[in-house]
């Protein structure tokens, strides 16, 4: 397995990478790598206008998944994290701004916000973030990456929850070395992105459309 990282159009401030293992458990004195995702998404020409506004809820997940190690299964049963290698920012954080990016880069919606910004929102998007990970499949040479988000859009007004889905994006990577898999990652991020906010758009016009 190399050790050498080559460059990537990745944004990531590095430091020495200690060791030439990259699957092992992470010693916080050890300097490290921090690879941060900056996924850019081009809007579906399909993608209709939204006359309302949404609001973002942080997602809900657990400490386990919500790391800013970078995992790694590589057996069924078994998750590890790459050596000298961690993300800038918390990837509940990074798939919640890959879609409020994406939203706002379209132009498509009125106005889209964080919960608790102070915009009169109409609908709320909450989501489950599932998985945020690196997965050996058996007998493959490199890892895939995997985000899992169950998404759920709810009409403010009554409460009421007008769209739900699951969404699951998986790349692999082209190598074994970090800087492959963080790329696949950020194809991964931008996929999901992508795919959220133009389901995002189609629910709300369509319980728009029933509602009137």
């Amino acid at each position: 397995m190399r050790c050498a990282l080559r460059p990537a159009m990745i944004a990531a401030t590095l430091w020495l990478l200690a060791g030439c293992s990259i699957l092992a458990p992470i010693d916080p004195k050890d300097a490290v790598s921090r690879y941060s995702l900056d996924p850019r998404v081009q809007p579906d020409p399909a993608w209709p206008q939204a006359g309302w506004q949404l609001s973002m809820a942080d997602p809900e997940t657990t400490p386990a998944v919500d790391s800013l190690r970078i995992l790694v299964r590589t057996q069924p049963n078994e998750i590890q994290v790459y050596q000298g290698a961690r993300w800038a920012k918390l990837p509940s954080s990074m798939v919640l701004d890959g879609i409020l990016r994406a939203l706002e880069d379209s132009g498509r919606i009125q106005a889209v916000a964080r919960q608790g910004s102070g915009i009169g929102a109409d609908y709320k998007l909450v989501m489950d973030m599932r998985r945020f990970q690196s997965e050996y499949a058996d007998g493959a040479a490199a890892p895939t990456a995997v985000i899992e988000v169950s998404a759920k859009l709810l009409h403010l007004r009554d409460q009421q929850v007008v769209a739900s889905r699951t969404f699951l994006q998986s790349v692999p990577a082209s190598a074994p070395a970090v800087v492959d898999v963080v790329a696949a990652f950020e194809q991964a991020l931008a996929a999901n992105s992508r795919d959220i906010a133009g389901w995002i758009l189609v629910s709300g016009n369509a319980h728009e459309r029933e509602a009137h």
